[in-house]
């Protein structure tokens, strides 16, 4: 893969955000499209042996398109700035996400406002066994990846059927459970990238697998 390229296209991109230019660059578009699915697909051949459970998501399915969703952010530009990607992606799972783009570049995983259904599932999970939850992300190594979980909007009281005394509200409150490692431009570029994404995943995957656990009853 190219990342160059990927670069200099997103830039020109955002400096055209509009149908006429990205019609008039399609085939440049596709090109590297297919290059960062081939990626995608030789990542997921490698992550695939990183443990059993490994969910196989080819590069076809786990791009993003490159479309804002305007019907839900009408303020948003047409075109995205980041090429993105979720792999080890089970329906209704949280998957692992990779973005490589202009303003930043991060791997995440978990889940982000999922629907109510799941959302309680997690929570009854918290409620039935937090303390797992919460050791790991006391984990220092986990702290360092992560820093905890990403920051979004919060329930400002408990949510229903729990208190505000609970030994672990702090959590139950939260919307969204993911966390995201943000990476410096230059670390895409070296040739231990795929290293480093393997590190990130394997942090990552007792949270991912907690949440899944949660979710999936």
């Amino acid at each position: 893969m190219n990342f160059n390229e990927l670069f200099d296209f997103l830039s020109q991109l955002q400096k055209n955000n509009n149908k006429e230019w990205m019609d008039a660059n399609r085939k440049l578009y596709k090109t590297l499209r297919q290059e960062f699915i081939l990626w995608l697909d030789d990542l997921d051949l490698t992550m695939a042996n990183l443990h059993e459970d490994y969910y196989p998501t080819p590069g076809k399915r786990g791009i993003n398109r490159i479309n804002n969703n305007l019907m839900f952010h009408p303020n948003k530009p047409i075109y995205k700035d980041h090429f993105g990607a979720g792999l080890d992606k089970a329906p209704k799972s949280a998957d692992f996400y990779i973005e490589i783009g202009l303003k930043q570049c991060l791997l995440a995983g978990g889940f982000w406002r999922p629907e109510p259904k799941i959302l309680r599932s997690i929570r009854e999970g918290i409620d039935y066994n937090g303390e797992e939850l919460q050791e790991i992300l006391n984990k220092p190594s986990f702290i360092k990846r992560f820093g905890g979980l990403y920051e979004d909007e919060k329930l400002t009281n408990a949510p229903k059927g729990f208190t505000n005394d609970h030994p672990h509200i702090h959590l139950l409150r939260n919307k969204t459970f993911g966390v995201e490692c943000q990476l410096d431009k230059k670390e895409v570029f070296q040739p231990d990238f795929k290293e480093k994404i393997k590190l990130v995943y394997l942090e990552m995957l007792p949270f991912r697998q907690y949440l899944n656990n949660a979710a999936s009853v």
